[in-house]
């Protein structure tokens, strides 16, 4: 079993890693350990002394050790002399704010829990089990519900929560987060992406200091700027050494990670429901559930521990017949006419694309309503007639006779206040009364919190899947999320909006997706800004940045790496000057980088020479030819491209029979070596040929290429991109 229980001790075993806790004589839940698997009780680590200014329980009488303030906790509760960042906080009907949780009772049963109403991981009744651990507060009818999902397989363990109100009178949640775990050892650093529109997760490695570090959003989104996903390391971890750990919040709205090294030297760790954005009333009888945290742990580096983000994602977090099959290779045409196009300028990119082998058209931004420009139409979901004539079941057959898919854009949340939408409702836009609302992009924010407007898009954007021949959707979200207010709430219940619009986004989603399971859905939020697990239950693939720019491309695609499979990462291949950054690259540059994907094109290619034409349809048949060990190939990053100066990484095969080593050289310089990449992941027993063109050349032993490596091509030019393909003899 991958849960045992002894003496109250509760240990969750994967085929690598244990997780351990224990209800002590008080009923106190305290976290033992998490890491590799060491076949004992790891309580005799715990030995506290006295210290200074950290409070007693009552029930410890004269013990001035028994500390809630200094011993490892596995779900801290405010208020009760423990005055570290806490778990949960709550405000009883006196005004009170204490919550002491001691152990009840627990079960625990074959398979996967589940979360009503949101995101988390599945898994087969033979590949999982559950552990409910019941917890009370001393002096109230407040019951938590601490939950775990033990992957044996796949070394993950999930952690998720529910309060419930068991009293006679209502409470106020004004903290609940998923996960808290305390690490009584070890001398820590941490790795979180940072970032920007246009420049997502970006990846920052710094010490755990004394005090508090977190990575948040309030935006209303999981964000650009920061990611909900956070990596702990040893000092002297790389990518295949050294123990690490990472927390992965399945959840697209505002977020909170706190980090805390405490006064002896622990560290804590909360995730969750970002507490500013958030509060949660429960009448008796009810019950709030939180989102779900998956756990990996890796004692051989940071490529084990993604490979294990990668694998749980693609198995048991992506659904639908995409979730494991190839994607088709797509061509968009936003930067290739943003929004002035007619049905002509579609055709023509679509037919020269269905010549080079692309098999699917995406009509981006443009195609209803009133939209010609940025300013107008958003939430009139209605063909634009003017742009396409005879409507849009009829431009779709056009698109098919060539042999093509059709795609379609959507921005579902947004509203325009030039729409006959808005003009009929505009108290379904998100604003305060008696203000004015806060614009970007010039655009407003549906109320998803509102049921009639969940269901007025439903029916919208389901009627134009239901009559046309539409297989796959772009789903964007183009501004962060500011004057929270909605009229289906009372005063004194409005923080509950945040998490009631992201419940309303995911019943718009599970409703779409389940109806249509054969369309693609693909997120957005002006590209990577809602790049999150919790998206990726309903979308298996996400556009992972605006920025098409194939050297920024390298970085925004390194720091996605860490947690998301290459599969849930939308890359296209888009026209130079690039429309971002103005820089140039050449093709086989920014083929090779969009490879590292689920490939596309965003341009005219119309425009390119026949040359060019016939890289893109070499390119097209590159990436059908290699797509599946993109997506099953585990994947290892061979360089850090902040201080090498390339980004290499690698596919391979999970029988490491095949091997597919791509990368960019960025800087050309005189009179110098050949850059060197050594491998990972090969059969050091066995031999591998270099294969190109279909040509076998010469083979190196697997020994070699992960001691010595391989010498890349001398560079000529800025940017230069290398490929190389290997197969085991």
């Amino acid at each position: 079993m991958a849960i045992t229980v002894n003496e109250h001790v509760f240990s969750l075993e994967t085929e690598n890693t244990l997780y351990q806790m224990k209800a002590d004589v008080f009923g106190v839940l305290k976290h033992l350990w998490y890491g590799k698997k060491t076949e004992e009780c790891m309580e005799y680590l715990l030995d506290y002394p006295d210290v200074g200014f950290a409070g007693n329980i009552y029930e410890a009488e004269h013990d001035r050790t028994y500390s809630l303030n200094t011993m490892p906790l596995e779900y801290a509760g405010g208020g009760t002399g423990d005055f570290r960042v806490p778990a949960v906080t709550v405000v009883h009907k006196d005004g009170s704010q204490a919550l002491d949780l001691r152990f009840q009772r627990y079960s625990i049963r074959k398979g996967k829990y589940s979360i009503p109403g949101l995101p988390a991981v599945y898994a087969e009744e033979s590949e999982s089990e559950t552990l409910e651990i019941y917890l009370k507060d001393t002096a109230s009818e407040t019951e938590v519900v601490l939950l775990y999902g033990v992957l044996e397989k796949e070394d993950v363990i999930t952690r998720s929560v529910f309060v419930r109100n068991k009293g006679n009178t209502p409470i106020v949640l004004e903290r609940v987060h998923s996960l808290c775990m305390d690490i009584p050892y070890g001398d820590w650093e941490w790795i979180h992406f940072q970032g920007r529109h246009t420049m997502e997760r970006q990846t920052e490695r710094l010490p755990v200091f004394y005090g508090i570090q977190e990575s948040s959003s309030t935006r209303g989104t999981s964000s650009h700027q920061q990611n909900p996903a956070v990596l702990l390391c040893g000092k002297n971890c790389t990518e295949t050494v050294g123990e690490c750990m990472g927390a992965l919040l399945m959840y697209s709205g505002g977020f909170q990670t706190q980090i805390e090294k405490d006064q002896l030297g622990q560290t804590r760790m909360v995730m969750g429901i970002h507490p500013d954005t958030f509060s949660w009333m429960l009448e008796p009888g009810q019950e709030f559930r939180a989102p779900e945290v998956i756990l990996s742990y890796s004692e051989h580096g940071m490529a084990k521990l993604s490979q294990q983000f990668h694998h749980v994602i693609r198995h048991h977090v992506c659904r639908g017949s995409y979730q494991l099959s190839k994607r088709p290779v797509l061509i968009n045409n936003w930067e290739a006419t943003y929004f002035d196009f007619d049905e002509k300028a579609i055709e023509q990119i679509a037919k020269q694309a269905s010549e080079l082998g692309i098999d699917m058209m995406v009509l981006d931004d443009g195609w209803f309503g009133k939209r010609d420009t940025d300013i107008s139409g958003l939430g009139d979901w209605k063909v634009n007639e003017k742009k396409l004539k005879g409507g849009l079941g009829a431009f779709v057959k056009k698109i098919n006779a060539m042999g093509m898919k059709f795609g379609l854009w959507f921005e579902p949340e947004m509203i325009s206040e030039d729409s006959d939408l808005y003009r009929t409702h505009p108290d379904w836009a998100i604003r305060i009364p008696g203000r004015n609302p806060m614009r970007s992009r010039y655009q407003l924010v549906l109320d998803m919190a509102n049921p009639d407007v969940v269901e007025y898009l439903y029916e919208s954007i389901s009627s134009i899947l239901r009559e046309n021949r539409i297989e796959y959707v772009k789903w964007d979200m183009n501004r962060s999320i500011s004057d929270w207010y909605t009229s289906v709430l009372p005063a004194e219940r409005q923080k509950e909006m945040p998490h009631r619009y992201v419940l309303g986004v995911y019943e718009l989603l599970e409703r779409l997706t389940s109806e249509f399971p054969n369309v693609l859905f693909e997120g957005c939020s002006g590209g990577g800004g809602r790049f999150d697990a919790g998206m990726l239950y309903y979308c298996p693939q996400i556009w992972c940045s605006d920025n098409t720019d194939a050297h920024d491309r390298t970085f925004i695609q390194y720091g996605t790496s860490f947690f998301y499979p290459a599969s849930a990462v939308g890359s296209h291949v888009s026209a130079v000057p690039n429309h971002q950054t103005g820089r140039i690259t050449s093709l086989d540059t920014r083929g090779t980088v969009a490879m590292a994907g689920s490939f596309g094109y965003e341009l005219d290619l119309n425009t390119l020479s026949q040359e060019e034409k016939k890289k893109v349809a070499e390119q097209t048949a590159n990436y059908k030819k290699y797509q599946d060990l993109i997506y099953q190939g585990r994947y290892y990053r061979l360089s850090n491209p902040y201080q090498d100066e390339l980004a290499a990484w690698a596919f391979v095969s999970e029988d490491q029979c095949k091997v597919l080593v791509q990368g960019v050289v960025f800087r050309a310089k005189s009179n110098v070596l050949r850059h060197r990449i050594t491998l990972q992941g090969l059969d050091e027993n066995a031999s591998y040929q270099f294969v190109k063109g279909g040509t076998k050349e010469k083979a190196i032993s697997g020994k070699a290429l992960l001691a010595g490596g391989l010498l890349l091509p001398a560079v000529k030019g800025d940017d230069t991109a290398f490929e190389y393909y290997l197969e085991k003899i």
